[in-house]
């Protein structure tokens, strides 16, 4: 299955040319030209891998970063100044290439962070009871049905799978999953558990989460 990669920049030229030399290694490519568009993307789609830009329209590739820790990006700018540098890879970048770049150096960068992640992603799937959950690609699998989630649904599961039975606060849920969804409200909250829980009984008509009045949910195995 062919990796995807996402390239977040609003120049138009260098985005044109990045996808056709991606797709011509067989990569898929996903594209967006603005931190706001990227978030909107990736909360339908979680691509393996993220070329960020820094000067971007609206929210910039700086703030956009520690949103999107839970994927390898690779930061693609004009800047070149080591503090800059130091900061955005302490702040969650994987990796820092200047513009002008050697697209064949880039691609080396792109399949190394690609074989790191493969090597991280047994890691990414829980289990429990009879539901199988790939933070990876945005699945849970239940009686062989998968399921697709949103980010933010994906991260809240994964909590409360990792806690069967035992109750998790509201506040401890948005706290936990601050890095991956920081966007997400107390309010919002309950309305990302009512869509899991409809997902989920869609395929066969049980439960599988509980609101714990006064508490937060309880995710039952």
């Amino acid at each position: 299955m062919p990796k995807t990669i996402m390239i977040i920049d609003d120049d138009i030229h260098i985005g044109n040319m990045l996808e056709e030399t991606l797709k011509l290694e067989g990569y898929e490519v996903l594209r967006a030209f603005s931190g706001t568009e990227a978030l909107m993307v990736l909360e339908r789609q979680k691509p393996d891998l993220l070329l960020l830009d820094l000067m971007l329209p609206g929210i910039s590739g700086e703030d956009l970063l520690p949103k999107v820790k839970d994927i390898p990006t690779i930061v693609l700018s004009a800047k070149s100044n080591i503090e800059g540098k130091v900061k955005l890879l302490m702040d969650g970048a994987r990796d820092y290439v200047t513009k002008p770049f050697d697209v064949n150096e880039l691609l080396a960068r792109i399949a190394v962070q690609l074989r790191m992640a493969e090597n991280a992603a047994a890691d990414n799937v829980i289990k429990a009871g009879n539901l199988t959950l790939d933070t990876d690609i945005l699945t849970v699998t239940l009686n062989n049905t998968p399921i697709t989630l949103t980010r933010t649904e994906c991260a809240i599961l994964e909590i409360l799978m990792l806690n069967p039975n035992r109750p998790i606060g509201r506040n401890t849920i948005l706290d936990r999953i601050s890095d991956s969804t920081p966007d997400c409200t107390e309010r919002s909250l309950k309305q990302h558990i009512s869509n899991i829980r409809k997902k989920l009984q869609a395929v066969n008509g049980e439960d599988y989460i509980e609101a714990i009045y006064g508490i937060g949910f309880k995710f039952k195995s």
